[in-house]
């Protein structure tokens, strides 16, 4: 009887199995041995890379991290770009390669009809993206003197940045607008308002921003 020679494969090509199994069949692969064996590779080589099929989801959004991060530093003038311009970036490619993914990260982040249990698999990319957050944008207070404030000036930069990037992945799961267009809006006036709130006078922005999301989640 023919048996599949067994093949080298990545991290990543793991992960694009994964996802592609889950999607054709509607549900996780039983197990990882039958998941290797169907796929021609050893399950001890799934193990070089993740520990469980839950892990494997986690690492997918890090490497949607570190694949959006790949394309900005490749982008012209991105290094010259202010901290709410890098955030901007950040979120409209993200988003860009997440609709690209849609159907996979719908079905991670909806299994089972749990959602808001299934955000933990953001786990990893929340480590990312703040550490990024952090990085990139300016401090609107000049705290050097002071180690605490400064040390709550930066959790709060970062974690700002990171309940934004929730409400526009939030936002986007539901955004039935061709080609996602009001998520392009939603990002484009959340930051507008959130860059006001912190550099400059917030409430024009956050009237607008406000005004969109009444529009969309009560009007439409």
């Amino acid at each position: 009887m023919a048996t599949k020679k067994n093949i080298i494969i990545g991290k990543s090509g793991i992960i694009s199995k994964y996802s592609d199994y889950c999607l054709m069949h509607g549900k996780k692969p039983d197990s990882v041995y039958k998941f290797a064996k169907e796929n021609g590779f050893e399950e001890s080589h799934f193990y070089q890379y993740f520990p469980s099929f839950d892990i494997l989801e986690h690492h997918y959004f890090l490497e949607m991290f570190n694949h959006t991060l790949e394309i900005l530093e490749k982008s012209p003038g991105y290094e010259d770009y202010s901290g709410p311009q890098k955030i901007s970036a950040f979120y409209f490619t993200f988003f860009e390669l997440a609709t690209a993914n849609r159907s996979f990260i719908i079905f991670a982040l909806e299994e089972g009809g749990r959602r808001m249990r299934n955000m933990v698999k953001l786990k990893e990319l929340r480590k990312a993206f703040t550490a990024y957050a952090e990085l990139v944008l300016e401090k609107p207070f000049d705290v050097s003197n002071y180690a605490r404030a400064g040390r709550v000036q930066d959790k709060a930069l970062r974690e700002g940045a990171w309940l934004q990037l929730l409400s526009i992945f939030q936002f986007w799961m539901q955004d039935s607008s061709g080609g996602f267009e009001k998520t392009d809006i939603f990002i484009e006036k959340s930051v507008k308002a959130s860059a006001d709130l912190v550099y400059n006078s917030p409430l024009q922005s956050l009237f607008d921003l406000g005004k969109f999301i009444w529009k969309e989640k009560f009007t439409a």
